[in-house]
């Protein structure tokens, strides 16, 4: 069973230290951690076999970040499973940190794969899954895409090879906040993502085909349950979510894709959290 209670309070203290982490920093993303840290968060809390007193266990599921910018909101969610420090996020983006602004697998060892070049991490997951298949092993392979990610190339060669293997210990995660960094300009100055029919093309793929949304504690760890179920293919969720989801004078804007929040506004968007629940780190 889910606990809702539990994963509630986690990705609120995770969106909490990422808004202050970029305010310290100066630099870092926001729209895209926001949207996708509820998935993250049932993930490491609720459905993935990890421990993070031994984050190279042999058995141990595998998470890539393929959305490899959206760093910082993995970082705040590694700190609340207890994989870093809290006072450790404050090195974000500084010379030699582990916690730079894409991750690092050879600086921090929970990272399964260095990601950032968009496209790229998929492909890194499908060989893990592979690997896995081959060597018999039963771990499974998670991994995060964006929704502009979804558009290189390179994301449908690796859905291509991951259906010809049929590879069905792997789950990707669309994160579909439909807001890419600067949208879509149209006549009317609105800022729309290209009609990209994910569900069809993903079928036609041949994958098995999810539809949730992305910030529903139930319908994450239900459909994270169900694709277990799935045999001789891979799966995909299409999560419907929302661009700095949490701060309601940052969601569905593009502007907040990577902009720094003031102090001024740092201070607002950790009162609307407080009224959420969490706990002070």
């Amino acid at each position: 069973m889910t606990n809702n209670k539990l994963l509630k309070l986690k990705a609120t203290n995770a969106r909490k230290n990422l808004l202050k982490v970029v305010n310290y920093a100066g630099a870092g993303h926001i729209g895209g951690p926001l949207s996708a840290i509820d998935i993250l968060t049932t993930l490491y809390f609720h459905e993935m076999n990890v421990d993070p007193s031994d984050p190279k266990a042999p058995n141990r599921d595998r998470f890539v970040l393929s959305k490899g910018h959206s760093a910082i909101g993995l970082y705040c969610v590694l700190a609340e499973k207890g994989y870093l420090e809290y006072k450790e996020l404050f090195t974000f983006d500084s010379i030699d940190s582990r916690l730079q602004g894409h991750p690092d697998m050879n600086a921090l060892p929970c990272i399964e794969m260095s990601t950032g070049s968009l496209g790229q991490g998929i492909s890194a997951a499908v060989g893990m899954a592979l690997g896995a298949k081959l060597k018999n092993e039963d771990f499974r392979v998670y991994c995060m895409i964006g929704d502009g990610e979804s558009q290189e190339g390179q994301v449908w060669e690796a859905a291509f090879i991951a259906e010809k293997y049929k590879l069905d210990n792997l789950v990707v995660i669309i994160d579909y906040n439909k807001l890419q960094q600067y949208g879509w300009p149209t006549i009317d100055n609105h800022r729309l993502a290209p009609n990209d029919n994910l569900e069809e093309k993903w079928t036609a793929f041949g994958w098995h085909v999810f539809r949730i949304d992305g910030h529903s504690y139930d319908e994450i760890s239900k459909t994270l349950s169900e694709a277990k179920t799935i045999k001789g293919k891979p799966s995909i969720i299409i999560a419907d979510t929302i661009k700095g989801k949490g701060i309601s004078f940052m969601e569905g804007n593009y502007l907040w894709h990577s902009k720094v929040p003031s102090d001024e506004e740092l201070a607002t968007a950790l009162e609307e959290l407080n009224t959420i629940g969490g706990v002070e780190q």
